[in-house]
């Protein structure tokens, strides 16, 4: 029977897209990593995305400690929606949920941009600590206007627990102007923004007034109940009547950590790919490709440098046990450059900041070779935002997830491979692997039943003296 994408998830992923605390836990071996700015490229940045306003589906509490999240299942206490007026009321879907400007291009969205203005001062202009909660959000994730601190202060942005925390230096020469800068998403309903100072060695007590730290907006990760109602992010191949479910079938998808001991090979190799999230809303999924500084996704996901730049690339965002429901805290690194895209190859090339964080994490190969009619196959991808998954289980004969056709037509004839494996929205950019080598023999891009994915030979060709 085939499921309505985006509706039915794992147990694991239900309690995750939840973000309450006390539900969904750090499995051990997380790292409380910190961070620091991640620096603007020479380039044109990109703009915020578009502005909405839900009233009652969105709450903020500020203090000088952080609010415990509202516990599972218990409605949470009413606040005030914080939004500016002339915030952009999006259209919505037939389900009631916001319609993704973005839908048609492929991504998926994940979370929504409100407008905020909160100034974290110096001294008595006020408060030094501040509490963003939004009950039932999956993640939050701040954007500062404005930064004008003292040379040596800091500033965290942490989750409820401090079990994830982030730190950000002032510049060493002091700053008093605007900025454009996106904080490091935390994982949750709730990011804690705290001033860290140092004593003012320079003798600029004068200036306090003047100092101090503006929010404008923050990008708040849908609940669970809301990632359901959203629509099918996936592309359709040109000529196809769109369908928004590409689950063929039944789901034979299963989390990642299932594999480990039927498929020890699949599941490290899973380990390479990756969550984007994109200007903070939008999701799409990439992979290293390649021993070197190297990810790829679809060009559909993003095009250029700049919007790179404003992507997080989650790595091990993993259930930590078959069917369980805690997770691996993921490492998080920035998007940095574009190296090279296509469109009617629909894949983007494209390097990470502080790359030795993630090498820990493998990589995969492009085959070189089309694969045979009824090859086997299996796909680890992040559908509709979900801790890793693959497609295709060992022992079944790969279930639904084989070579349908090795000469597709995609945006170009002859340029995809088809097969029937379980994709949904967020899928985009997955690896298609071969059982036979574990190497990708295609990029996933179109949903639809049958789905299909770039050539990796193709690509191999393409992308040879880049890699």
């Amino acid at each position: 029977m085939r499921r309505k994408a985006g509706i039915a998830f794992g147990a694991c992923a239900a309690l995750v897209l939840t973000g309450t605390a006390g539900v969904t836990a750090w499995a051990a071996g997380g790292d409380g990593r910190v961070g620091t700015w991640h620096e603007a490229p020479a380039i044109s940045r990109t703009p915020v995305a578009a502005e909405l306003s839900q009233p009652g589906a969105t709450t903020a509490t500020t203090g000088t400690s952080a609010a415990p999240p509202a516990a599972a299942g218990r409605a949470a206490s009413p606040a005030i929606t914080e939004t500016r007026p002339g915030a952009t009321k999006l259209k919505t879907t037939r389900h009631g949920a916001p319609e993704s400007a973005s839908a048609a291009d492929g991504r998926q969205r994940v979370g929504e941009l409100l407008n905020v203005d909160r100034l974290l001062g110096y001294l008595g202009k006020g408060p030094q600590r501040e509490t963003f909660r939004y009950p039932g959000a999956s993640y939050v994730k701040l954007h500062f206007r404005r930064m004008a601190m003292l040379p040596g202060d800091y500033l965290t942005v942490s989750n409820a627990d401090g079990t994830e925390s982030y730190r950000y230096d002032a510049p060493k020469v002091l700053e008093t102007g605007s900025v454009d800068k996106w904080a490091m998403s935390v994982t949750g309903d709730t990011a804690v923004l705290e001033m860290h100072r140092t004593a003012d060695v320079l003798g600029l007590g004068s200036l306090l007034g003047t100092l101090g730290v503006d929010v404008d907006h923050v990008a708040r990760g849908f609940s669970r109940t809301e990632q359901a109602r959203q629509p099918e992010g996936q592309l359709t191949a040109p000529g196809r009547t769109g369908r928004e479910e590409s689950v063929c079938g039944s789901d034979t998808s299963a989390d990642a950590v299932c594999y480990r001991s039927a498929d020890p090979v699949a599941y490290t190799k899973s380990k390479a790919i990756a969550r984007l999230l994109i200007n903070g809303t939008e999701l799409c999924t990439g992979w290293r490709v390649g021993a070197n500084n190297r990810m790829l996704t679809n060009n559909h996901c993003f095009t250029t440098s700049s919007e790179a730049y404003d992507t997080e690339v989650w790595f091990n965002y993993q259930c930590a046990s078959c069917g369980g429901y805690d997770v691996f805290q993921p490492t998080k690194v920035w998007g940095s450059k574009v190296l090279s895209t296509d469109h009617v190859y629909d894949y983007t090339l494209f390097t990470v900041d502080n790359f030795p964080a993630v090498r820990k994490f493998g990589y995969l190969q492009l085959d070189t070779v089309r694969p045979a009619k009824g090859q086997e196959l299996y796909v680890p991808q992040h559908p509709a935002g979900e801790p890793t998954r693959i497609a295709g289980s060992l022992g079944e004969k790969a279930g639904n997830c084989s070579v349908a056709d090795p000469n597709y037509t995609g945006y170009a004839a002859s340029s995809d491979v088809s097969y029937y494996c379980d994709t949904e929205g967020g899928s985009s950019g997955s690896p298609v692997l071969s059982r036979a080598t574990n190497r990708v023999v295609a990029l996933h891009h179109f949903g639809g039943c049958p789905n299909s994915g770039v050539r990796g030979d193709l690509l191999a060709a393409r992308l040879r003296s880049l890699l």
